[in-house]
């Protein structure tokens, strides 16, 4: 299944630099948008501008990657960290280091319900946990060896 990430994102060059990066590295469905759509499934890669306009708290912030100013004492850090964002990245740092952040959230990101793989093992509303005897080890006394 292709990821999806919302780019919400003012500046207009940082933005399709992120976005030429994220197409070339991973099979990604990108949309830039003005307003990213909470009701969406994926990622949101956002500004402090769109980050300002959402309403809070967020159902999923484990989804959201802030990109902010390298400022320690910015309102918007203090908020993001209550809202429980777990990345935030800089517009100074790495492009890679940007990146990483949107993958690690697109693995973070809760798979939507749908019919179970075959391949996935699953507990019934019946089964019960085998039980194993305890392993029994010899008791053997230890001899040294004196010369």
């Amino acid at each position: 299944m292709m990821q999806s990430v919302q780019l919400s994102i003012a500046d207009g060059q940082y933005a399709t630099t992120v976005r030429e990066a994220l197409s070339r590295s991973c099979a990604w469905h990108i949309e830039a948008v003005e307003q990213p759509d909470l009701s969406r499934h994926g990622v949101m890669v956002l500004d402090e501008q769109a980050f300002a306009r959402l309403p809070l708290p967020l159902s999923n912030p484990e989804r959201v990657v802030l990109i902010a100013h390298k400022e320690p004492q910015a309102p918007q850090l203090a908020q993001a960290w209550e809202a429980g964002i777990l990345s935030v990245v800089s517009e100074e740092d790495p492009l890679s280091t940007v990146l990483l952040a949107i993958m690690a959230a697109g693995l973070r990101v809760e798979k939507p319900t749908s019919s179970i793989d075959s391949s996935e093992i699953t507990p019934t509303s019946g089964s019960e946990a085998a039980l194993l005897p305890p392993t029994k080890r010899a008791r053997r006394e230890k001899r040294w060896k004196t010369q």
